[in-house]
């Protein structure tokens, strides 16, 4: 077996990488990440204010249905998941918003309030409760276009409840 000589560039290549590869790891598991609370709650971490949209905007994109696996776990606000209520997840809508949300194919809409973040699935822009869904004829695709329309957005006091008391 043949050993080469270590370099300078040689090292600080590797120490480049490991670096880099660490770095990585280390924005997978921020403390607000979805993993750190998989299986844990419905939401998947705390909003960030700054990026909250309060412009009162009509937005377009995909809407998902919240799975199984988030019945009865706790939202952002602290409220257990109920498959029958209104509840929806927004990554940028204020927590207590009242929205309305429009299936872009049918035309059917349902209002829902905003209680969890999320969703955490690249080019959705709201999670619906199952019966939003079936409200909105969605349920057996799970996902489909809509327009989601801001109808109230809470005082930015009211914008973050307590968190319920375990």
């Amino acid at each position: 077996m043949r050993i080469l000589p270590v370099t300078m560039t040689t090292t600080r290549l590797w120490c480049g990488l490991v670096l880099s590869l660490f770095l990585a790891a280390q924005a997978g598991a921020a403390p607000d990440s979805p993993a750190r609370h998989k299986g844990k709650t419905a939401s998947a971490g705390k909003s960030h204010k700054s990026h909250l949209d309060r412009s009162g905007k009509t937005r377009t994109g995909k809407a998902s249905v919240y799975g199984r696996k988030f019945y009865g776990k706790k939202m952002a606000n602290g409220e257990r998941m109920k498959p029958d209520s209104n509840h929806a997840a927004s990554k940028t809508l204020p927590l207590g918003t009242t929205a309305k949300v429009t299936t872009v194919e049918s035309g059917k809409t349902d209002v829902v309030v905003i209680t969890d973040r999320g969703p955490y699935v690249g080019g959705r822009i709201i999670d619906v409760s199952p019966q939003t869904a079936k409200d909105l004829d969605i349920r057996k695709e799970g996902v489909a276009k809509v327009k989601v329309t801001p109808l109230h957005l809470p005082k930015p006091d009211d914008e973050e409840p307590p968190r319920a008391k375990k």
